[in-house]
């Protein structure tokens, strides 16, 4: 049987985000600049500045009184006092510290660098922004406002760049989800020789915003919002929290 094929389109005439922004508003007004109508099973995959920067988490770094605990990891780091007191604040523990990077858990459960605080694609010299509160929750909302407008099942993705540790590079993950299971079991399913898959977890959802990031770059290209057209293991109801490593499987910590 022949599988339908795996579209990903970049939408034009994304807008520089601010906070309080319509987020299904501007992906139903670029759905059409695409040259694309909104159908059931479609897939919008988001960068987790665009949501941060509507939700309002960009921050001040002028506002911020580093702790003394900020000034001592700063140093080691070689970071802003002021960056590191962020950090501190959205992470649950510290793992590593290196210059240039501050290996953490953050509170949201996965283990980030710096917990996902970025400066770059960010108006203003001194400013920096946060992941969402709940990027999984975003999704949801995004998800329902737009199966709302347009009368379509639809499904929301919110990638970032990680780093891996085993790997170099960064890669895109999903770090929020509404509409699509975002781990596969394939436990129990046959391969092509018949023998049953005994190990295979599939982080499909990682593998889709990795997908989307290919489409949006990594620098100034512009498209931060990815329409996808094709996945191949349709809708659901698992969420960006489901890939999460517990911490008692984690044999990197």
């Amino acid at each position: 049987m022949r599988r339908p094929p795996l579209v990903l389109t970049p939408l034009p005439g994304i807008p520089t985000v601010r906070r309080g922004n319509d987020l299904a508003a501007l992906v139903l007004a670029a759905i059409p600049q695409a040259g694309l109508k909104m159908e059931d099973g479609d897939i919008v995959v988001m960068a987790q500045k665009v949501i941060s920067k509507a939700e309002g988490r960009t921050v001040a770094l002028s506002g911020i009184v580093p702790s003394q605990r900020a000034e001592d990891l700063a140093r080691k780091a070689q970071k802003d006092p002021r960056v590191v007191e962020l950090i501190l604040r959205e992470s649950a523990e510290v793992l590593r510290c290196r210059p240039g990077a501050v290996i953490v858990v953050h509170r949201l459960g996965f283990v980030s660098a710096n917990a996902g605080i970025d400066a770059s694609n960010v108006e203003g010299d001194d400013t920096v922004l946060l992941l969402p509160e709940n990027p999984d929750r975003s999704a949801a909302a995004i998800r329902a406002n737009l199966a709302k407008r347009s009368g379509k099942k639809v499904a929301v993705v919110i990638n970032d760049s990680f780093g891996r540790a085993w790997r170099l590079g960064t890669l895109g993950t999903a770090i929020g989800s509404a509409g699509i299971d975002t781990l596969i079991d394939m436990r129990g399913r046959p391969d092509r020789n018949g023998r049953a898959l005994r190990a295979t977890d599939v982080g499909v959802g990682d593998e889709l915003a990795a997908a989307a990031s290919l489409v949006m770059g990594q620098a100034d290209e512009g498209f931060p919002i990815i329409h996808v057209r094709g996945f191949p293991y349709g809708v659901g109801e698992g969420a960006a929290a489901d890939l999460i490593r517990p911490s008692h499987l984690d044999l990197f910590r």
